[in-house]
Formats: structure tokens, C-alpha cells, sequence
């Protein structure tokens, strides 16, 4: 019990002293405190107010796929739905397997302290590769995916607490990363380098290479997200907007900038045809190398990125990844007043009309994502992330602005295909294409006795109709809180979400 109450006073703390949220641009240079260990076999502590609250909510659900346009498999990553935090080149966020149907859904965690693996990958084997950060820093973790239990650490890039910035929204550094077919992982570091990291047979890691591109970014810059092209090469991306591409044969780098005043801060898509997808906070781009390696501007497009930095945003402007769909379409949102919209752009080279389709979704002034958009059929899902400004604002019954939505793209244009009225405070969700439902991470408001109380659910809503169709408790309290990690579905099926104090699995009985 001492270790519980202490485990839950950190997340606490740490939440209560950086509330407001804050994107640091500077990069965090090596310091000698060491990684909080993994606490083997304990898991995220529950509490007694889990029984005031219903533990599920509607019935199961039947298998029914959703027809997808393909999603090549990029040669340099692992297979599809194993490889990135946006799933596969494409950032589709969906699964073809099949995840929980709502059979008697069982509930498994682990703690790790107050550390949170927000980006994970799978290996040959099964096994979670995670990146996980913490108040000291960002590292790799192998977790066995059934037991949840660590099998080795690998420390990847420290913070420097005296530069102010935030832990909880310092993504500098430690964010993204993606894993190869030879379970390799690419994290990048704080001291604006590239890792490259083997995962051996034995679950143990090695650091094999480390790549500097401190040469190449500027002072109080550091990296963003990191993904390979089709030909393999390294594409970088910094906050500033330095971008890039590192050759790991040679080692060359080859960089351009781009417009002063646009920073980064989502990670990248790209497709067969050598595109790469990259939204600032002012346009979306398309970017290719040229015969040299050195990116090119093959397209650029402005959006409306608003008037202010809207409350569950980290930075002024669109929120997602560029989501492709199809051999045509690449959609982001933007951060338009009263109302954000969905941007759905002709991603081809030498097309006339760039913008096939402005959807305006959410609601007037509580309307905004700072996660993905999910793919799913010909259409664009949307997460309403609109008043969460750090775990403090989810505490004491609190919750967020509801809303997901659901636009489909038609070859005249796109228009809604329905709305939920479900909350998910920052969850990035999942479609399982394998058996017709999204996946999300909700927080409803809850009414009487239980109003004070902080309920956590892995919800599914259909994605033909969008009505909810079950929801299962994972606890309450604000251990149980995601802050912007991602819902992943395993190659088995099993789904799985990282909160603050440590990884929830579930799955049907």
C-alpha cells in the first residue's frame, strides 16, 4: 500500500506543478540522473471508487470488416500496424486485425512509475517495443506483451529540468520513433542526434550507431519525428522547421528550411511515389528528395490556422499527422474559428486543384485535435480534444468538450457521415478494420453521487454508424489518465493504451 500511495502522490505532484501546458524548443542536454526502474509485476493501482461507477456499458459486438483502399508496406519499416504510432507509412491509425469485441473484457496493467510509453511498436516476436518518457527522460523499453512485465531498458535521451520546460508536453527529443524489419528502432534524442537500436533475440537492447545532427540544428531547435521513404533514407524534422535526410551508409545529411516562423510538432507520413507529408503550424507540404538526397518543396499548401492557441492543443495550428488515404488523398485538420474543419488535399504531383473538400466539424469554439486523423473506408475520423490542458483538468469529475466525427470523401467532396457524443480528452484513437469498430479512450461526465469522480473507459463505437456500442471501466483516478498516448492493437488482437503510471491491456475473454 505504501508503494501505491506514493506512486499515486508522484502522478499527482507532478501533474499539480505543470498544469499549463508548454512546448519546449530547447533541446535537454545529458544529465547523470538515472531512469526510474520498472516495477516488475506491480500494476497500476486501483481504488476503492472503481465500484461506484459501472464497469461496463452495452454488449458485445459482431465482426463486420470495413473495405480499405490498400496501404502499401513501406520495405524499411516493420510490417503494417507494427511499426509506428500512426501504424504504417500511410498514418492511417487502423488495424486490419480484429481487436476486443466486448466478450467479458479483461483488464491487465503494469506500472512503471510515473513514465508513460506513448509511442510503441511490436518486434518479430510479439514483444511491445516502447519509447517511454518520464521526469528523467525518454528510453526504450521491451515489455512482454502478454505479462506486461519490462525485459530490459535502454536509457535514450535525459531532460534538463532547470530549462523550465514542461515533462508532461516537452516533446523534444523523445517522441517518436519508428521500427525497421530487422527490429531496429529509430529513436531520436534530446542532444539532436539519431539512434539506432537492436532488438535482439533475447529481448535485450543494443545501441548499434548513433547519427549527430547537431551540426545541422540551429541553437534552442532540437527533433521531432524521424521516417524512412521508400528508398530508405532517413527523413528529420525539427520544431523550427529544419528538414532533412540522412543517408546510413554514408552518413551525409542534406537539410533545407523551411519559412521562418513555422515550427513542427506531429509527426510525418509518407508513399510509394517518394512523397513526404509534413504539416507545419501555417501549411501542409509535400516534400521529395531530389537526385542529390536534399528535400524538395514539391507542393505547399496554407491553412487557416486560427487566431489563438486553442485549450488541448500544443501548438497553434492543425493538430494531426497528414493522414493519406487511397492513391490520391492526405487530410489534416485545421484550427479555423469559430470552427475547425477537415482539410482533404489531391497529395499527387502536377495536379490544378490541390483542395478537394473544406468539412467543417465540432462545434462553435469547442472544436480542435491535437491527435491523428483515422482512415477508415473513403473517410476521415476526428477526435474532439478541446479543453484538456493537462492531467488537472481531468481531476474532481472534470472532463472535456465531447465530439468525434466521421467525414466521408466522395469524389464531388465530403460531408459528415454522423457524430458521437462520447468524450476522449486526448486519446490518439484506432479503427480495427478487421472488425468495424473505433476504438477510443473516454472520460464521460458523470452525474449524482459519482459527479466528483475521474472514470476511465476503453470504449468501441461502430464506425458505419457511429453509435457506441460497449464500454469497459479501466479505473478511476488520474493514474489511469492516457495524456496523448495511443491506442494500439497487437498482432493477436489484444488492444493496448499507456497511461501516466504505466500500460493497460485489454482484451476479450
Amino acid at each position: 500500500m505504501r508503494r501505491i500511495l506514493a506512486l499515486l502522490a508522484g502522478v499527482a505532484a507532478l501533474s499539480a506543478t505543470l498544469a499549463t501546458p508548454a512546448t519546449s524548443s530547447t533541446p535537454a542536454p545529458e544529465l547523470t540522473l538515472p531512469p526510474i526502474p520498472a516495477i516488475a509485476g506491480l500494476p497500476i493501482p486501483s481504488l476503492p471508487t472503481d465500484a461506484l461507477v459501472p464497469a461496463f456499458v452495452g454488449a458485445p459486438a459482431t465482426e463486420r470488416p470495413i473495405q480499405h483502399p490498400h496501404i502499401p508496406q513501406n520495405p524499411w519499416l516493420s510490417p503494417d500496424g507494427t511499426n509506428t504510432m500512426h501504424n504504417d507509412a500511410y498514418g492511417s491509425d487502423a488495424y486490419q486485425v480484429s481487436g476486443p469485441l466486448g466478450e467479458r473484457v479483461k483488464i491487465k496493467s503494469a506500472s512503471y512509475g510515473v513514465r508513460e510509453c506513448a509511442t510503441m511498436a511490436f518486434d518479430s516476436r510479439g514483444r511491445i517495443v516502447g519509447l517511454c518518457g518520464g521526469l528523467e527522460g525518454f528510453g526504450m523499453m521491451v515489455i512482454d506483451p502478454v505479462t506486461l512485465r519490462p525485459i530490459s531498458e535502454l536509457r535514450t535521451s535525459a531532460r534538463n529540468l532547470l530549462t523550465g520546460a514542461n515533462p508532461l508536453t516537452d516533446i523534444c527529443g523523445g517522441t517518436y520513433f519508428f521500427l525497421d524489419d530487422n527490429d531496429v528502432a529509430y529513436p531520436t534524442t534530446g542532444r539532436k542526434s539519431i539512434l539506432k537500436i537492436k532488438v535482439k533475440a533475447d529481448g535485450s537492447l543494443q545501441q548499434q550507431a548513433e547519427w549527430s545532427l547537431a551540426a545541422h540544428i540551429p541553437e534552442g531547435d532540437c527533433l521531432i519525428a524521424t521516417m524512412p521513404d521508400w528508398s530508405g533514407r532517413i527523413w528529420f524534422f525539427t520544431q523550427q522547421g529544419v528538414v532533412g535526410t540522412l543517408d546510413r551508409t554514408s552518413g551525409a545529411v542534406k537539410v533545407r528550411q523551411l519559412p521562418d516562423g513555422e515550427e513542427v510538432t506531429n509527426s510525418v507520413s509518407t508513399d510509394e511515389t517518394g512523397g513526404m507529408y509534413v504539416v507545419s503550424t501555417h501549411a501542409l507540404y509535400r516534400l521529395d528528395a531530389n537526385a542529390a538526397g536534399r528535400p524538395d518543396i514539391t507542393w505547399r499548401e496554407t491553412y487557416d490556422h486560427g487566431t489563438r492557441l486553442k485549450t488541448g492543443n500544443l501548438s497553434q495550428g492543425s493538430g494531426t499527422t497528414p493522414t493519406l488515404l487511397g492513391k490520391r488523398w492526405v487530410a489534416i485538420n485545421d484550427n479555423a474559428d469559430p470552427q475547425t474543419n477537415i482539410l482533404v488535399y489531391d497529395r499527387r504531383k502536377g495536379v490544378s486543384q490541390r483542395l478537394h473538400c473544406t468539412q467543417p466539424v465540432l462545434g462553435d469554439n469547442v472544436g480542435t485535435t491535437d491527435n491523428s486523423l483515422v482512415a477508415a473506408g473513403n473517410s476521415f475520423i476526428i477526435e474532439n480534444n478541446y479543453g484538456y490542458g493537462g492531467p488537472t483538468t481531468t481531476i474532481l469529475g472534470q472532463t472535456t468538450t465531447p465530439g468525434l466525427a466521421r467525414v466521408k470523401v466522395t469524389q464531388d467532396g465530403c460531408h459528415v457521415a454522423w457524430t458521437s457524443d462520447e468524450i476522449a480528452p486526448s486519446s490518439v484513437p484506432k479503427a480495427s478494420l478487421g472488425n468495424g469498430l473505433l476504438y477510443a479512450y473516454t472520460k464521460p461526465k458523470l452525474k449524482g453521487l459519482g459527479s466528483t469522480l475521474d472514470a476511465w473507459y476503453f470504449t468501441a463505437i461502430d464506425i458505419r454508424t457511429g453509435k457506441t456500442v460497449w464500454s469497459r471501466l479501466t479505473g478511476t483516478g488520474i493514474q489511469w489518465n492516457n495524456h496523448y498516448a495511443a491506442i494500439y492493437l497487437g498482432p493477436d488482437g489484444a488492444a493496448y493504451i499507456a497511461t501516466l503510471a504505466g500500460l493497460i491491456r485489454i482484451t476479450d475473454t
